[in-house]
């Protein structure tokens, strides 16, 4: 790989003795991962059905790493029906050491295309609140396509500048992600155009952008949350350069221990004032190290103490509900609290149990798309979505078609095709079509055939 001089000068001093070994990791095969769905399968119960070689990523637990040059994941339907994301294994890291549980208000700040926040997502286990942020229109579609695909219902998904974010909500959240835009130098093996783009003064363009978006990001966690910053990049500016400007602008921010697995190298101290902030509990991944590309991680907590600028509250709504719709959600397996359900243009949402001021707001989807009601000249009905049955249990509607992973039928589906039953697989009617009972998509059965209703958008090439 042909390095520009800069930079390989900058490494030398940064690595040592260890230079020459980065640079032959350069010029190794890539490292190809994919993280389990925990929402939807065990990593143990899907490494027993994954119908490709799985070895596990040491530092995640539901990391695993595939042979990218000899299988497509994304083809698969195990990958369809939301049982896995992929992505590379250093990537994974930044959400997985964000403290995240069960209720909590969590938000990632530049989410697009999705990998952080499906981890999020899936680690909220259905409750509280996601949202789920990226300033580009364009990257903030396909966001939301991963994030419901995943099967993530209790999320808003936003496209604005942070500023204006944190004008609507204060110190609401209890852990915020920033994975910031960088110069991209830990991913020069993955992609070899970041090397034609880089140039000496990349770090410092990218540095004025990074310390703006994590102030704005600082200013919206809480009294006692987190704040994870991460980059894919090694250059000292935009790592420990970000984390000393925090740390000096937010004083109630401290640096916490981020991780001791083995190969996380510590972030460097270079003055006393760095070892005061603890620099050096910063984290970088190396990719002669450790199996994946570069990463850089700094978690941070804020005191509790810390001046608290106000929440917004449980959602209380009570909305008459079409009896078309109450009566298709009897029929699902699942629990969908009727007092958050919300009807905008004959479009049902449910939404999450906290909300944010989305006022003003560049707003794609606030909480679940439940579906469509219709009225008709004769008869009204109510039209089921994807992103609700990528979100249901599995099993989890009373008419449903359970497809085997080999059965041809799964493939013609998804690819949008009419697909026949027979009267003792499923009923007439609105039909869940599974794999394996895990949700796929819905359909329409009358006399043998299956109408298909998968998302166009999302149909199998």
């Amino acid at each position: 790989m042909n390095l520009p001089l800069e930079y390989c000068e900058t490494m030398k001093q940064m690595l040592g003795d260890e230079f020459d070994s980065y640079l032959a990791s350069l010029d190794a095969p890539r490292k190809y991962g994919l993280r389990v769905n925990t929402r939807k399968i065990s990593p143990d119960e899907f490494r027993s059905i994954a119908p490709f070689p799985l070895t596990p990523v040491p530092w995640i637990a539901d990391g695993f790493y595939y042979d990218g040059e000899t299988v497509r994941p994304a083809k698969d339907p195990y990958y369809l029906a939301g049982l896995y994301y992929l992505q590379e294994p250093s990537a994974m890291t930044p959400a997985a050491l964000l403290p995240v549980k069960p209720g909590d208000a969590v938000l990632d700040t530049c989410a697009a295309p999705g990998g952080k926040s499906t981890e999020l997502g899936a680690r909220l286990c259905g409750r509280g609140l996601l949202v789920s942020n990226d300033i580009s229109a364009s990257r903030s579609r396909a966001l939301l396509r991963n994030i419901e695909g995943f099967g993530i219902g209790n999320t808003v998904v936003l496209s604005e500048p942070l500023d204006k974010l944190q004008q609507n909500t204060g110190t609401f959240f209890d852990a915020v992600l920033v994975d910031a835009p960088c110069s991209g130098e830990g991913m020069f093996r993955k992609d070899e155009k970041l090397v034609r783009a880089w140039s000496a003064s990349r770090p410092e363009e990218f540095s004025a952008l990074q310390k703006s978006i994590v102030l704005h990001a600082a200013d919206m966690v809480k009294p006692g949350g987190w704040l994870l910053y991460s980059t894919c990049t090694f250059n000292e500016l935009e790592d420990e350069g970000s984390v000393r400007y925090l740390l000096e602008n937010r004083p109630e921010f401290s640096l916490m221990p981020a991780g001791d697995y083995e190969g996380f190298r510590h972030g460097f101290v270079r003055s006393e004032r760095d070892a005061a902030l603890h620099l050096d509990r910063c984290v970088r991944i190396f990719p002669h190290i450790m199996g994946g590309e570069g990463h850089f991680i700094a978690l941070m907590r804020k005191r509790s103490d810390a001046p608290f600028t106000g929440s917004v509250p449980p959602v209380t709504r009570r909305e008459k509900l079409p009896a078309e719709l109450t009566d298709f959600l009897s029929r699902l397996r699942c629990d969908i609290p009727a007092e958050r359900i919300t009807i905008r243009e004959s479009r049902a949402f449910l939404l999450p149990e906290l909300q944010i001021n989305t006022r003003g707001l560049r707003v794609l989807r606030n909480g679940l798309l439940l579906g469509e009601y219709r009225k008709g000249n004769q008869k009204n009905r109510f039209d089921p979505s994807e992103a609700l049955a990528m979100a249901l249990p599995r099993n989890g509607f009373e008419n449903c078609l359970v497809l085997a992973r080999d059965d041809d039928r799964v493939v013609r589906y998804l690819k949008g095709e009419t697909i026949t039953a027979a009267d003792t697989e499923a009923e007439d009617g609105t039909v869940l079509v599974t794999l394996e009972g895990w949700p796929l998509g819905w359909g329409r059965k009358n006399r043998g055939q299956i109408k298909n209703r998968y998302l166009p958008g999302w149909r199998l090439q």
